[in-house]
Protein backbone atom coordinates (compact mmCIF):
# COMPACT_ATOMS: atom_id res chain seq x y z
CA UNK A 1 0.00 0.00 0.00
CA UNK A 2 1.30 3.53 -1.15
CA UNK A 3 0.22 6.00 1.73
CA UNK A 4 0.15 9.34 0.83
CA UNK A 5 2.58 12.30 2.25
CA UNK A 6 -0.25 13.44 4.77
CA UNK A 7 -1.22 9.47 5.67
CA UNK A 8 2.37 9.11 6.14
CA UNK A 9 2.75 11.97 8.43
CA UNK A 10 -0.09 11.27 10.91
CA UNK A 11 1.13 7.41 10.66
CA UNK A 12 5.15 8.77 11.84
CA UNK A 13 3.50 11.05 14.76
CA UNK A 14 1.14 8.11 15.77
CA UNK A 15 3.97 5.41 15.53
CA UNK A 16 6.51 7.88 17.32
CA UNK A 17 4.22 8.40 20.16
CA UNK A 18 3.12 4.45 20.24
CA UNK A 19 6.91 3.76 20.96
CA UNK A 20 6.77 5.88 24.32
CA UNK A 21 3.68 4.26 25.14
CA UNK A 22 4.96 0.84 24.74
CA UNK A 23 8.18 2.09 26.96
CA UNK A 24 6.15 3.70 29.46
CA UNK A 25 3.25 0.50 29.59
CA UNK A 26 6.39 -2.04 30.04
CA UNK A 27 6.85 0.21 33.58
CA UNK A 28 3.66 0.44 34.93
CA UNK A 29 2.77 -2.62 36.25
CA UNK A 30 5.93 -2.48 38.18
CA UNK A 31 4.46 0.80 39.98
CA UNK A 32 2.78 0.25 43.45
CA UNK A 33 -0.73 -0.10 43.34
CA UNK A 34 -2.22 3.03 44.90
CA UNK A 35 -4.23 5.52 43.12
CA UNK A 36 -1.80 8.13 43.20
CA UNK A 37 1.70 6.38 41.98
CA UNK A 38 -0.01 4.45 38.89
CA UNK A 39 -2.71 7.10 38.02
CA UNK A 40 -0.12 9.65 38.30
CA UNK A 41 2.42 7.52 36.03
CA UNK A 42 -0.56 7.25 33.38
CA UNK A 43 -1.21 10.87 33.32
CA UNK A 44 2.39 11.64 31.90
CA UNK A 45 2.61 9.05 29.77
CA UNK A 46 -0.72 10.22 28.50
CA UNK A 47 0.94 13.84 28.29
CA UNK A 48 4.43 12.60 26.73
CA UNK A 49 2.73 10.86 24.20
CA UNK A 50 0.44 14.29 23.22
CA UNK A 51 3.12 15.92 23.26
CA UNK A 52 5.15 13.92 20.98
CA UNK A 53 1.75 14.09 18.44
CA UNK A 54 1.96 17.69 19.00
CA UNK A 55 5.11 18.13 17.71
CA UNK A 56 5.24 15.77 15.18
CA UNK A 57 2.41 17.35 14.10
CA UNK A 58 3.01 21.14 14.23
CA UNK A 59 6.44 20.60 12.43
CA UNK A 60 4.90 19.55 9.04
CA UNK A 61 1.69 21.80 9.29
CA UNK A 62 2.55 24.46 11.38
CA UNK A 63 -0.58 26.80 10.26
CA UNK A 64 -3.68 23.75 11.32
CA UNK A 65 -5.17 23.79 14.47
CA UNK A 66 -5.71 20.82 17.20
CA UNK A 67 -8.74 19.65 19.11
CA UNK A 68 -6.89 17.70 21.86
CA UNK A 69 -8.08 15.09 24.93
CA UNK A 70 -5.69 17.26 27.00
CA UNK A 71 -4.79 20.54 25.74
CA UNK A 72 -8.09 21.14 24.31
CA UNK A 73 -8.78 23.22 21.12
CA UNK A 74 -5.67 25.18 20.12
CA UNK A 75 -7.22 27.42 16.84
CA UNK A 76 -4.69 27.44 13.64
CA UNK A 77 -3.98 29.88 11.20
CA UNK A 78 -5.60 27.83 8.88
CA UNK A 79 -9.39 27.73 9.79
CA UNK A 80 -10.29 24.92 7.18
CA UNK A 81 -7.90 21.94 8.84
CA UNK A 82 -7.77 20.94 12.33
CA UNK A 83 -6.13 17.79 14.36
CA UNK A 84 -8.30 15.64 16.05
CA UNK A 85 -6.16 13.56 18.50
CA UNK A 86 -6.02 11.07 21.78
CA UNK A 87 -2.59 10.19 22.40
CA UNK A 88 -3.76 7.24 24.88
CA UNK A 89 -7.37 6.11 23.95
CA UNK A 90 -7.39 3.52 26.99
CA UNK A 91 -6.21 4.76 29.76
CA UNK A 92 -7.75 2.62 32.06
CA UNK A 93 -6.77 -0.70 30.47
CA UNK A 94 -3.60 0.77 29.97
CA UNK A 95 -3.58 1.40 33.58
CA UNK A 96 -4.11 -2.40 34.69
CA UNK A 97 -1.38 -3.82 32.15
CA UNK A 98 -4.12 -4.50 29.44
CA UNK A 99 -2.99 -4.16 26.29
CA UNK A 100 -5.64 -2.61 24.99
CA UNK A 101 -4.96 1.18 23.56
CA UNK A 102 -4.30 3.37 21.06
CA UNK A 103 -2.84 6.53 19.61
CA UNK A 104 -5.76 7.61 17.44
CA UNK A 105 -5.24 11.01 15.25
CA UNK A 106 -8.03 12.33 12.17
CA UNK A 107 -7.69 15.09 10.17
CA UNK A 108 -10.83 17.39 10.10
CA UNK A 109 -11.26 20.14 7.01
CA UNK A 110 -14.13 22.16 6.82
CA UNK A 111 -15.80 20.61 9.75
CA UNK A 112 -15.94 16.73 7.61
CA UNK A 113 -13.56 14.05 8.93
CA UNK A 114 -11.14 13.04 5.94
CA UNK A 115 -8.46 10.74 7.56
CA UNK A 116 -7.57 8.68 10.66
CA UNK A 117 -4.66 6.92 12.06
CA UNK A 118 -5.42 4.49 14.58
CA UNK A 119 -2.20 2.65 16.65
CA UNK A 120 -2.35 -0.12 18.97
CA UNK A 121 1.61 -0.38 20.16
CA UNK A 122 1.10 -3.47 22.09
CA UNK A 123 -0.30 -5.37 19.61
CA UNK A 124 1.53 -3.89 16.40
CA UNK A 125 -1.81 -2.69 14.92
CA UNK A 126 -1.65 0.04 12.53
CA UNK A 127 -5.15 1.01 10.93
CA UNK A 128 -5.19 3.46 8.00
CA UNK A 129 -7.61 5.67 6.02
CA UNK A 130 -8.49 8.15 4.07
CA UNK A 131 -11.33 9.56 2.33
CA UNK A 132 -11.92 7.84 -0.62
CA UNK A 133 -8.84 5.77 -0.29
CA UNK A 134 -10.39 3.05 1.44
CA UNK A 135 -9.06 1.35 5.11
CA UNK A 136 -6.05 -0.79 5.91
CA UNK A 137 -4.78 -2.66 8.79
CA UNK A 138 -0.78 -3.13 8.64
CA UNK A 139 -1.25 -1.92 4.65
CA UNK A 140 -3.74 -4.81 4.20
CA UNK A 141 -7.06 -3.84 2.65
CA UNK A 142 -10.02 -4.52 5.12
CA UNK A 143 -13.71 -4.66 4.74
CA UNK A 144 -16.46 -4.67 7.41
CA UNK A 145 -18.35 -8.33 8.34
CA UNK A 146 -20.71 -9.80 5.67
CA UNK A 147 -22.96 -11.27 8.30
CA UNK A 148 -26.49 -9.80 8.25
CA UNK A 149 -28.54 -11.13 10.87
CA UNK A 150 -28.50 -10.57 14.90
CA UNK A 151 -28.19 -13.86 15.97
CA UNK A 152 -24.52 -14.35 13.87
CA UNK A 153 -23.53 -10.84 15.18
CA UNK A 154 -20.92 -9.93 17.64
CA UNK A 155 -21.20 -6.05 19.44
CA UNK A 156 -19.41 -4.14 21.03
CA UNK A 157 -20.33 -1.26 23.39
CA UNK A 158 -18.97 0.50 26.12
CA UNK A 159 -20.49 0.18 29.40
CA UNK A 160 -20.79 3.37 32.01
CA UNK A 161 -18.89 3.36 35.03
CA UNK A 162 -18.30 4.69 38.93
CA UNK A 163 -19.90 8.90 37.98
CA UNK A 164 -19.78 8.40 34.07
CA UNK A 165 -22.86 7.89 31.69
CA UNK A 166 -26.40 6.78 32.17
CA UNK A 167 -26.46 3.77 33.74
CA UNK A 168 -30.24 2.99 34.31
CA UNK A 169 -30.47 3.61 30.16
CA UNK A 170 -27.76 1.24 29.30
CA UNK A 171 -28.99 -1.77 31.25
CA UNK A 172 -32.25 -1.78 28.80
CA UNK A 173 -29.91 -1.69 25.96
CA UNK A 174 -27.65 -4.24 27.28
CA UNK A 175 -30.86 -6.46 28.11
CA UNK A 176 -32.44 -5.69 24.65
CA UNK A 177 -29.20 -6.16 22.30
CA UNK A 178 -27.64 -9.36 24.53
CA UNK A 179 -31.05 -11.28 24.10
CA UNK A 180 -30.61 -10.86 20.12
CA UNK A 181 -27.31 -11.29 19.48
CA UNK A 182 -24.19 -14.00 19.88
CA UNK A 183 -22.74 -11.68 22.24
CA UNK A 184 -21.62 -8.65 23.47
CA UNK A 185 -17.84 -7.32 23.87
CA UNK A 186 -16.14 -4.31 25.87
CA UNK A 187 -12.85 -3.55 24.39
CA UNK A 188 -12.15 -0.21 27.21
CA UNK A 189 -11.00 1.61 23.66
CA UNK A 190 -13.77 3.20 21.50
CA UNK A 191 -10.95 4.15 19.03
CA UNK A 192 -10.20 0.25 18.44
CA UNK A 193 -14.04 -0.53 18.89
CA UNK A 194 -14.19 1.19 15.54
CA UNK A 195 -11.12 -0.30 13.98
CA UNK A 196 -12.56 -3.84 14.59
CA UNK A 197 -15.87 -3.23 13.57
CA UNK A 198 -13.93 -1.66 10.30
CA UNK A 199 -11.79 -4.87 9.94
CA UNK A 200 -15.11 -7.31 10.42
CA UNK A 201 -13.89 -8.15 14.22
CA UNK A 202 -17.25 -7.10 15.26
CA UNK A 203 -20.44 -6.81 13.74
CA UNK A 204 -21.17 -3.57 14.79
CA UNK A 205 -20.73 -0.70 18.24
CA UNK A 206 -22.71 1.37 19.91
CA UNK A 207 -21.92 3.75 22.74
CA UNK A 208 -23.32 7.42 24.46
CA UNK A 209 -21.69 10.39 24.85
CA UNK A 210 -18.25 9.60 23.12
CA UNK A 211 -15.85 12.66 22.79
CA UNK A 212 -14.56 13.37 19.53
CA UNK A 213 -11.10 12.62 19.88
CA UNK A 214 -12.73 9.29 20.70
CA UNK A 215 -14.87 8.19 17.62
CA UNK A 216 -12.75 10.62 14.86
CA UNK A 217 -10.06 8.52 13.65
CA UNK A 218 -12.42 5.34 14.05
CA UNK A 219 -15.16 6.80 11.94
CA UNK A 220 -13.01 7.16 8.86
CA UNK A 221 -12.19 3.94 8.98
CA UNK A 222 -15.21 2.35 9.21
CA UNK A 223 -17.02 4.23 6.38
CA UNK A 224 -14.22 3.84 3.98
CA UNK A 225 -14.17 -0.04 5.04
CA UNK A 226 -18.02 -0.03 3.69
CA UNK A 227 -19.37 0.77 7.32
CA UNK A 228 -22.47 3.06 8.09
CA UNK A 229 -22.51 5.08 11.32
CA UNK A 230 -25.21 7.35 12.52
CA UNK A 231 -26.17 8.01 16.28
CA UNK A 232 -28.14 5.48 18.75
CA UNK A 233 -31.86 6.44 17.16
CA UNK A 234 -30.53 6.77 13.65
CA UNK A 235 -30.52 10.46 13.35
CA UNK A 236 -27.78 11.84 11.42
CA UNK A 237 -24.25 11.44 12.82
CA UNK A 238 -21.81 14.17 14.48
CA UNK A 239 -18.59 13.21 15.56
CA UNK A 240 -18.88 16.32 18.19
CA UNK A 241 -21.54 14.40 19.89
CA UNK A 242 -20.41 11.29 20.18
CA UNK A 243 -23.30 9.15 19.97
CA UNK A 244 -22.41 6.22 18.29
CA UNK A 245 -24.12 3.19 16.48
CA UNK A 246 -22.35 1.26 13.20
CA UNK A 247 -22.10 -1.80 11.56
CA UNK A 248 -22.86 -2.89 8.24
CA UNK A 249 -25.85 -1.92 6.12
CA UNK A 250 -27.57 -4.66 7.89
CA UNK A 251 -25.91 -4.61 11.58
CA UNK A 252 -26.13 -0.74 11.79
CA UNK A 253 -30.01 -0.91 10.52
CA UNK A 254 -30.79 -3.59 13.63
CA UNK A 255 -28.66 -2.61 15.92
CA UNK A 256 -30.80 0.74 16.10
CA UNK A 257 -33.98 -1.03 15.95
CA UNK A 258 -32.77 -2.36 18.84
CA UNK A 259 -31.77 0.81 20.95
CA UNK A 260 -35.18 2.08 19.71
CA UNK A 261 -36.96 -0.64 21.18
CA UNK A 262 -34.81 -0.35 24.06
CA UNK A 263 -35.37 3.25 24.79
CA UNK A 264 -38.98 2.72 24.60
CA UNK A 265 -39.59 0.18 26.85
CA UNK A 266 -37.60 1.96 29.41
CA UNK A 267 -39.81 5.10 28.07
CA UNK A 268 -42.59 2.51 29.32
CA UNK A 269 -41.06 1.69 32.29
CA UNK A 270 -40.59 5.23 33.76
CA UNK A 271 -44.25 5.79 32.73
CA UNK A 272 -45.85 3.00 34.38
CA UNK A 273 -43.22 4.20 37.38
CA UNK A 274 -44.12 7.19 37.39
CA UNK A 275 -47.88 6.68 37.79
CA UNK A 276 -47.82 3.88 40.56
CA UNK A 277 -46.11 6.54 42.63
CA UNK A 278 -48.90 9.22 42.03
CA UNK A 279 -51.46 7.06 42.87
Amino acid sequence: MARSALLNVMTQAAMKAGRALTRDFGEVQNLQVSMKGPADFVSNADRRAEEIVFQELSRVRPDWGFLMEERGEIEGRDPQHRWIVDPLDGTTNFLHGIPMFSVSIALERDGQLVAGVIFNPAMDELYTAEKGGGAFLNDRRIRVAARKTLPEGLFGTGIPFLGRGDHAGFLYELRQIMSETAGIRRMGAASLDLAYVAAGRLDGFWEQALQPWDVAAGIVLLREAGGFVTGLSGEKFDHMRGDVACGNEFMHKALVDQLKTAAQKRKRATSTSAETGSA
